[in-house]
């Protein structure tokens, strides 16, 4: 689904199908009426244009970099997708703990 909603804003396509862990799960399925034969398309996964998807890097990967700690402060690298406009924004932001320390309950 968090893809889907990315690509969604991106101009992307995905496809997929559901899959059971166990037979518990696939009889709780039918059950409920899925179809695990079924391919689903974009439209089946986000039907609305009218979707956001966020990332913040943890560690560094291929799409963000990982938290960067410095002296009194941190920085970090995120993804905000829009999907009614398509906007790709990507962000680097700076955290300065002694700030945070006066505004949050955690112990920074």
């Amino acid at each position: 689904m968090l893809a889907a909603c990315a690509l969604r804003g991106m101009g992307g396509d995905i496809q997929g199908k559901l899959y059971a862990r166990d037979e518990d799960e696939l009889r709780r399925g039918h059950e409920a009426g899925y179809d695990f034969d079924k391919v689903l398309t974009m439209n089946d996964l986000v039907s609305s244009e009218d979707v956001f998807f966020t990332a913040t890097g943890i560690t560094d990967g291929e799409l963000l970099k990982g938290v960067r700690y410095f002296g009194n402060g941190a920085s970090t690298d995120s993804l905000v997708v829009r999907g009614l406009t398509g906007t790709v924004r990507q962000i680097t932001a700076t955290h300065r703990v002694d700030k945070l320390r006066h505004l949050s309950a955690i112990k920074y």
